[in-house]
Order: C-alpha cells, then structure tokens, then sequence
C-alpha cells in the first residue's frame, strides 16, 4: 500500500514536470470540452429527455446561486465562470474514484527501494491543484470588483489613509484574502486527501465489495465539495461588487 501527500512526476516536458494529478486533471479537461462540443452540436429545439434533464440541472444550479449572488442578475453575471469551477471541480472529484486511477501505474526506485508509481491520481489531492483554483478564484473576484468599480474604488477598500481606523481595517482586509486562499486550497484538499486514503486503507484491507458504499459516499461528498468551493468563489465575486454599489 502507497500513500503520498505528494504527486509523482510520470514525465516531463522541456522544465515542466507533469505529475499524476496534473495529467488527470488534462483529462478531465479535455472529457469535458469534448463533452462540451457533442452536447453543442447535439441540442435541438424540442428537448429529448437527456437535454431536458442537462437545461433542467443547469436551470436549478442558476436558482441555487441567485439566492447565494441576492438577484437574478448577479446570478447571471457570474454563472458562467461559477458554473464552470463547480463542473470542472465535481468531474475532477468523480474521476479520482474511477477504476484504475490510483492503482494503475509503474514501479521505479527511489534510494535503493522499489516504489509504485500510479500513473493518475485525484486532481485535488494534490495541494499545488487547489491552491492554483483558489487563486484563480481569489483573482478573479478582485477583478471583478474592478471593473464594477474602478481601480480606486475596489483597491480603497484594502488602502485607505482616512483615519488609523480605516487603515487597520484595509490591513485586516488584506490578511483576509490572503486567509481565503489557504481556505479555498486546504478545505478542498484535505477532504479529497482523506477520501482518497480512506478508499485506498479499506480497498487494501477488504478489496472488492466492502469499498462500494465508501465509493458511494466519495460520489456524495465529491459532489458537495464542488458546491462549497462555487458557492464561495460566487460570494468572494458578488461581495467585491453587489455590497460596494449598494453602498
């Protein structure tokens, strides 16, 4: 049995070391697009039961974040970008437990011992992974909050000489994105790592039938995890830009 909290590198591309996370998370990307397309090119004016059910879903995520953003137009305005954090997060999850990933791979020696190497690993067990989306996330909202607001008006919020007061507050601000970052990346993480080494004790202890309800439940909290981290990455972009302009 083999548990690393780091990722091993099955290649390498020019300086560009491509790890076992790095490479599914490809896959999912590159599933997902394909995806993307035959939906496109498939989708018909009157809906059959699998479109119906896609726009159904699709429908039902947009009035989960309406009442997360505060109005149908937030919503609207930053669905595509949520949407696409809370696919690309949900797959990345759901491949983590498909068969073969993690238990398909080489050996290869690492100071005199044999090591397995699994040629895929789940995307966000790898801490690099989570913490590159959540500073995506934590970007993009202050992003968004400059083009609500202006330069001036977003970045006052964290820089301000009005009063000792307010300049402690910008300070605490600061340090708060900086904490929302490690948030984004360790809660994600830790509850992918621990799955994962949860399904890989009990798969070596009692193979084949008794890690089925634990595969179930890997579906459940996969799932759940998705919907955190786009329901924190739609606060993060709503509160840069709905609480300013009301204000």
């Amino acid at each position: 049995m083999h548990i690393s909290i780091i990722p091993e590198t099955i290649f390498h591309i020019g300086p560009l070391s491509v790890t076992n996370t790095l490479l599914t998370s490809w896959l999912v990307l590159l599933a997902l697009t394909a995806g993307a397309v035959l939906f496109s090119l498939a989708v018909k004016r009157m809906p059959g039961r699998f479109q119906a059910a896609i726009e159904a879903a699709i429908e039902g995520l947009l009035n989960f974040f309406e009442t997360i953003g505060g109005s149908r137009e937030t919503a609207r305005r930053f669905f595509p970008v949520v949407a696409t954090i809370f696919i690309f997060v949900l797959f990345s999850n759901w491949a983590g437990i498909i068969p073969g990933v993690g238990s398909i791979g080489f050996h290869e020696a690492h100071d005199g011992k044999e090591t397995f190497v699994p040629l895929f690993r789940s995307v966000f067990s790898d801490l690099n992974m989570t913490l590159a989306l959540a500073l995506i996330a934590v970007t993009l909202s202050h992003f968004f909050g400059v083009v609500a607001l202006g330069i001036r008006g977003h970045f006052g919020k964290f820089i301000t000489f009005r009063s000792p007061v307010a300049a402690f507050t910008g300070i605490l601000e600061i340090v708060s994105e900086i904490a929302k970052v490690i948030s984004f990346s360790f809660r994600l993480f830790g509850n992918i790592f621990a799955g994962e080494v949860l399904l890989t004790i009990i798969a070596f202890l009692i193979p084949y039938i008794a890690p089925l309800p634990f595969l179930g439940l890997e579906l459940f909290v996969g799932f759940i995890q998705a919907l955190i981290f786009a329901t924190l990455a739609m606060v993060a972009f709503s509160s840069f830009t709905v609480a300013h302009e009301e204000h």
